[in-house]
Formats: C-alpha cells, sequence, structure tokens
C-alpha cells in the first residue's frame, strides 16, 4: 500500500521523521490519526521491530481505531506494537513487576465507586463530620496529589499544603490519605491514579524495571499530549530518556482538561527537554467548512499562551454561524428542537447527524424536555454506564473477589448478597477485629468462628468457602465459565429471576448480557489471555468515551463539550452561550482559567462539520430564580464576517431566522415586528379532536382566533395544519401541539 502519497506535505514530513524527538502540532480535523498510523507502520516498513514500539492513547477507543488502521497497512505485525491507554499498558507492566512493589499480580483496580466508599467509611470510622469530609472532595484532592507524585509522606509533612487544609477547615485529609493508601495497599487495589503514581515508583526505586523498559520502548509516541498531566508527562521522559526518540502529538488549543490535572506546560514547553526537537504542524483541517475553521481561528487567537499556527481548510464555504437569542432557556430549547425537526426533514438528514453540546450537564433538561415534545429521540452521553448499574457491580464484585479475597471494597458490596444473615453490625466487627489483631480482613473471615464466636462465624465462613471454591474453578476455566459458575451459585441470578418487576425482569437481563459480553472477549481471537483476571483489568480500564449507547436507531446526541472531544457530527448546537454559564463563572479568576475556558469553545466549534448554531438566553433559572443573563464575551470574539447575528427581518436569512419568521405556534414567543392579535378565547374553550381536521374546516384558536384550514401536510409521524386567521394571517401549526376548537 502506498500510504506516502496519500499525504499532504506537512504529513508526509513527519511520517517520515524516524529519529530522534519531534512534536507534531495537529491542528482539529487535520488527520492525526492518520499521520500516527502511518508513522508507526513506516518505522516497521524500515525494519523497527514493532515490539520495539510503545503507542500511548487516552482511550482504548483510539488504541482500537490505530491498531486497525495499521493492520490494514502492515498485518498482523500491528499486534506485537505496545499501544493503548497509559492506564492499561502501565497496569500491564505493573502486573508484571507488582513483586517489586509489594502488590500481587491479580491486584483489583478501584473505579471512583470503590474509592468513594471507602473514603466515606474511613470518614466514619475517624468519627469526621463527613458533610466537611465529602467523599469528592476528598478524592479529588488525593488524586490531584498523586497526579503531582505527592506521596502520603510528603503530604503530611508539606506545610504548604497543611495550611491550605487548614484554610478550608479540613486539616484531616492528610491523615484519610493515609487511611486510604494503606489500607488499598492491604486490599491489593489500585485507583486509577495508583496505575501511574506506582509505575513511577517503580521506575524511581527500581533502576533495572526502568532500564528494562527503556530498551524494549526504543521508539516512544504520545497522543494527546496536551492532556498529560505531571505524572504521565515523568513516565515518558523517564522512558525515553535512553533512545530519545520521543513523538509527541497534540494541539495546545485543546488542552480543556486542567481540572483533572493536565497540564498545558508539557507541550508549550516541550522544546526545553529537547533541544533538538523537530516541530511538524498540521494545519490543514479536513472537517469543517471554511466558515467554522475561520471562525475557530478568530477565537484561539484570543489566548496569549499558545503555539502559534493557522489552521486552514480547502472545504466549502457553507453557511454562515446561526448566533440566536432566546427570551429563556426553555424558549433556546424549543428553538433548538424545532430547528433539528425542520433540519431533518428539509435536507432529508438524520438525527445522528446532530448534536447538542452544553458547559454542564445541568442544562440538559431544557433540552430534554423540547425534544421530548416534539418526539425526537435523543441520547445523553456520559450517563450511567453499563458496568455502574448495581447488579453489574454486585456480579463483578463476585468475581474480583474470585481473583483477590483481599479486595476489601468488593466483600462489603456482597457478603451480604444475597442475604446470608451478616449484618452491618457484625460486617463492622470484622473490619474491626482485623485492624485490632493486625490480620488481613481475609484472615478474619476465613476463621471468623475463632474471631468472632460460633455465632455469627459459621455464616461468615460459608460465605469464605464461596469464594474459596469460586478461586479454585478460576484456576482452570476461562473467565466466561468461571463467571457462569459464579453468577449461578452466589445466588445472584436466582435472587433477580424471583423479581418479576419490569425492573427486576431488566436486571436479570442485565446480568445476561454481562455473560453475552464474557463470552464474546474469550471468543475474541485477538485476546491471547481469556483467564477471569485479565477480563476484569480489560473492564476495569474501560472509560466513557469506549462506551456504546445501549439504544439503537436515530438519536439526537446531547454531552457536555468536555466529553465531545475527539468527535464530529453535521450540525452543532453549542447552547448556554452566557457569561458565568461559558465562560464559567469558576473560571474568572486568572487569565490560565480563561484561556482554558475559550480552548473549550473552540473545541466546541471544531465537532462541527457543515452548520454550527451558537444560541444564549437573556433569562435561565439557576437554584430556583429567574436571573437576568448577559451573552458570553465569547460570542464577540468570533470575527463578525462568519456569523449571522440578525433575526426576524432579515431576507433569505438562516434556520433561526425562518423559523422566527414564519411565526410558528410551536416557539412559545413570537419574534418582535409580528402583527399582533387581539383575540381572548372565551372562558368555557375546550379544544377538540383534530384527527379529522381537513382543508375548508372553520377553527377557533385560543390565542389566534378564528380562522379556516388552508392545507394539511403530513410527513412521517407529523401533521401539519395551514391555517389563514382572520386576524394575524398564514400560520402554520404542529397538530400535535396545537390547541384548536372546530366549528361546523
Amino acid at each position: 500500500m502506498d500510504y506516502i502519497s496519500l499525504l499532504n506535505e506537512s504529513q508526509r514530513k513527519a511520517v517520515l521523521h524516524i529519529e530522534g524527538p519531534a512534536m507534531i502540532i495537529a491542528g482539529a480535523g487535520s488527520g492525526k490519526t492518520r499521520v500516527l498510523t502511518y508513522r508507526i507502520a513506516h518505522l516497521i516498513s524500515q525494519g523497527v521491530d514493532p515490539f520495539n514500539i510503545l503507542a500511548l492513547t487516552f482511550t482504548n477507543k483510539a488504541a482500537k481505531e490505530m491498531r486497525h488502521r495499521i493492520e490494514k497497512v502492515i498485518g498482523n505485525e500491528a499486534k506485537n506494537i505496545w499501544m493503548g491507554t497509559f492506564h492499561s499498558v502501565f497496569s500491564r507492566i505493573l502486573r508484571a513487576e507488582a513483586d517489586k512493589i509489594g502488590y500481587p499480580k491479580s491486584f483489583t483496580i478501584y473505579d471512583t465507586d470503590d474509592s468513594k466508599t471507602l473514603i466515606r467509611n474511613i470518614v466514619k470510622e475517624m468519627n469526621l463530620d463527613d458533610k466537611l469530609y465529602k467523599p469528592n472532595l476528598v478524592l479529588g484532592r488525593i488524586s490531584s496529589a498523586k497526579n503531582k507524585l505527592i506521596s502520603v509522606k510528603q503530604y503530611l509533612s508539606d506545610p504548604v499544603i497543611q495550611a491550605d487544609d487548614e484554610a478550608a477547615m479540613r486539616p484531616k485529609i492528610g491523615k484519610i490519605y493515609e487511611q486510604y493508601a494503606k489500607r488499598c495497599f492491604a486490599a491489593g487495589a489500585m485507583d486509577f491514579d495508583d496505575l501511574l503514581f506506582n509505575t513511577n515508583v517503580l521506575f524511581k526505586d527500581h533502576p533495572d524495571a526502568l532500564n528494562k523498559y527503556q530498551n524494549i520502548f526504543k521508539y516512544v509516541m504520545v497522543d494527546e499530549y496536551q492532556d498529560t498531566n505531571y505524572s504521565q508527562y515523568l513516565i515518558t521522559r523517564k522512558l525515553a530518556a535512553q533512545n530519545r526518540n520521543i513523538v509527541v502529538v497534540g494541539d495546545d488549543a485543546q488542552s480543556i482538561y486542567a481540572f483533572r490535572g493536565a497540564d498545558i506546560q508539557n507541550i508549550l514547553n516541550f522544546e526545553r527537554d529537547y533541544p533538538e526537537l523537530e516541530v511538524f504542524k498540521l494545519e490543514q483541517n479536513y472537517r469543517s467548512t471554511k466558515n467554522i475553521v475561520h471562525a475557530a481561528n478568530s477565537v484561539i487567537k484570543h489566548n496569549q499562551a499558545q503555539l502559534r499556527k493557522e489552521v486552514f481548510t480547502d472545504n466549502e464555504e457553507g453557511p454562515l454561524i446561526e448566533v440566536i437569542k432566546a427570551n429563556s432557556d426553555n424558549e433556546e430549547g424549543k428553538l433548538v428542537a424545532t430547528t433539528i425537526f425542520e433540519e431533518k426533514m428539509n435536507n432529508h438528514l438524520s438525527y445522528d447527524d446532530f448534536a447538542i453540546l452544553y458547559r454542564t450537564n445541568a442544562q440538559s433538561r431544557a433540552m430534554e424536555e423540547a425534544l421530548r415534545r416534539m418526539n425526537i429521540k435523543y441520547k445523553i452521553i456520559g450517563g450511567l454506564s453499563f458496568y455502574q448499574r448495581k447488579e453489574i457491580k454486585d456480579l463483578i464484585a463476585y468475581l474480583r473477589l474470585t481473583v483477590n479475597p483481599n479486595d476489601e471494597q468488593a466483600l462489603r458490596r456482597v457478603i451480604n448478597y444475597p442475604k446470608r444473615g451478616i449484618g452491618e453490625t457484625t460486617e463492622s466487627k470484622i473490619f474491626v477485629t482485623a485492624d485490632e489483631s493486625n490480620h488481613t480482613v481475609w484472615e478474619v473471615v476465613q476463621n471468623a468462628s475463632t474471631f468472632l464466636g460460633n455465632r455469627v462465624g459459621t455464616a461468615i465462613e460459608n460465605f469464605s468457602i464461596l469464594i474459596r471454591d469460586f478461586a479454585r474453578i478460576a484456576e482452570h476455566n476461562d473467565a466466561f465459565e468461571v463467571a457462569k459458575h459464579v453468577a449461578k451459585h452466589s445466588g445472584i441470578v436466582d435472587d433477580l429471576y424471583a423479581d418479576k418487576t419490569v425492573e427486576g425482569l431488566a436486571r436479570y437481563e442485565n446480568i445476561q448480557e454481562l455473560l453475552n459480553g464474557i463470552k464474546e472477549y474469550v471468543d475474541d481471537p485477538e485476546k491471547e489471555d481469556k483467564s477471569l483476571s485479565a477480563f476484569l483489568q480489560d473492564i476495569a480500564l474501560i472509560t466513557d468515551a469506549d462506551t456504546k449507547a445501549d439504544d439503537e436507531g436515530e438519536f439526537v446526541t446531547l454531552m457536555t463539550i468536555h466529553s465531545a472531544k475527539g468527535l464530529e457530527f453535521k450540525n452543532v448546537f453549542i447552547v448556554g452561550m452566557e457569561e458565568n454559564l461559558f465562560p464559567s463563572q469558576m473560571m474568572l479568576n486568572s487569565r490560565a482559567d480563561l484561556e482554558e475556558e475559550r480552548r473549550l469553545f473552540y473545541v466546541a466549534i471544531t465537532r462541527a462539520e457543515k452548520k454550527l448554531y451558537l444560541t444564549y438566553a437573556t433569562s435561565r433559572y439557576q437554584w430556583g430564580n429567574l436571573r437576568a443573563c448577559e451573552k458570553s464575551r465569547f460570542l464577540d470574539e468570533i470575527d463578525s464576517r462568519f456569523v449571522n447575528f440578525k433575526y426576524g427581518d432579515t431576507p433569505g436569512g438562516g434556520v433561526f431566522e425562518r423559523v422566527l419568521q414564519r411565526k410558528s405556534s410551536l416557539v412559545a414567543a413570537a419574534p418582535r415586528k409580528q402583527v399582533a392579535s387581539s383575540y381572548t378565547a372565551p372562558a368555557d374553550f375546550t379544544p377538540s379532536d383534530t384527527s379529522k381536521l381537513a382543508a375548508g374546516m372553520k377553527v377557533e384558536h385560543p390565542k389566534f382566533g378564528f380562522g379556516v384550514v388552508a392545507k394539511m401536510d403530513t410527513q412521517g409521524n407529523s401533521t401539519k395544519a395551514i391555517i389563514n386567521f382572520d386576524e394575524v394571517g398564514e400560520k402554520t401549526l404542529l397538530l400535535s401541539f396545537a390547541k384548536l376548537r372546530i366549528h361546523d
């Protein structure tokens, strides 16, 4: 395959570069995945062993797509590349080297819920105020420390950190961190941050391990480098120190994850670490129209901290960006829903072609209500994922205990589910006894009669026998056979099957779906390790960006802008373009924060391929109060040549203008300069059944008065009536919303 001929000049130079450090600055829609793919293929074609290539991404989805593309070019050798997310690659290394840092090879990976539950328990055991020491807040503080490679010892001895906690009236966070780390270690568990923190510990304390992987990874590539935190930066720098063949790909203009610890300075100062660096700029956008690309450029140029580039495109000019002002957030929702409906009908589009992006999850309410009223199906990205459902987490907890009986959070979750007579008091005694006797929790469980007495000990020991039986089966069977056995003999399947409610049936079906998923995993020829331990590691590393929607069919996509990064849609609505909402009020304290918000807006703009709509409301409910809103400063930063701010009476205007000009009753508040109706409906006004409405019938509307139906228009499931009213002239009404009384 002559892949070189498929590249533009800038892409070609980046792909042909082999030796030494390089930075590829990839503008939005510039084909960076193609460049990464072909660069790896080119390395292998030049004799580089795939086993010596490390390619790090931020989602499993990105890694899978890249590997698939490379396979098309070079064949099965692509399977030998070390490719995956930071967390998946380094968890693989940690499992191989676990004994060096005191962990079992089958260590558990705690998800956020596990971590929060553990912190909640620690706060309770320390008799601290759970309103001050909320799990979210404490976990965020611990996570931030780990991302900066601050150990428990350093945290407790740092006077600045301690002063910060004192000022926040939470002086015990360091002690909670200490207990949290101790309990995770005792449980043979790592959270997501530990996977990177402990990799740094491994490389720092065991130079032989670092040297081993420096010799393996002769070529290091990092995607989305602008999203790396200090911990990730240090790992990649150490791995590349010997050969200095490191290539990073990213776009400082799309650095939007500072709240997760991402440090934009990693990409801005990359040249400081590698003075011999070669820089390649991918500036041609293949995704969006000229108007969208130019608008994005005009916004991001207001940032001071950036690597300068000028993104361009040879795509069509495209329509101007529509900016619309609504009187309220509810009206904003109606305008968006109406426009989506009309665009779909008029241009033969699919609902999958539309996305609504917002700054905060709370903004989805008005959009959801408006879409539901118009019977427009939608899906929200970032909702409850399959693996977060209770029944799934219950079975997974049994499976986790099967491979790691020291897993404290899994034990707590299922020791009395299904019920086996082990109450909360007894459960607490297990953990207190383990702590006081200096034994592990699992040792206490296995010998409960000795530690706690025969009355409660028998039930607990029977539970331990069950788990040991599961572990025995896991030694000789693949993940599916073990999971099927555990689901049946743990009692979960029987418990759910006995619940004949709709919800109970759904939970039972979800367990079946999990087993189906495990069977798919085992049957996948690309999965060399079919063990339960390997499967659990695989699902523990699934991110939101890797999950598919459960439903099938056409849907408008709703999501936060942060969730939309890396995606693209033909038509994009960015809603809530108001001061203190976007930019967020919390991001107005410094230039660095404001520039992060502007990069977020840049990311949102560049998700659109064909059409972009920006909406804002002049009033919005916040915390139960109606507040006046001011349009976002970002709207004024877009070059006026690329936007259409006007509506109402501009000839040949955009979609929003046409919606308003038609004075449709689908929109609650009509545009200005509309002919007002003086009609007042009588007190006994009652709408008629309009299913038999036909042209020529006389009707009465509570707002527009009397009129005659001129025409009926049916498209799909929607029926419109075009009516000539005596006072206000012609109106087009959607019958599913219109209130009409038919007169003989």
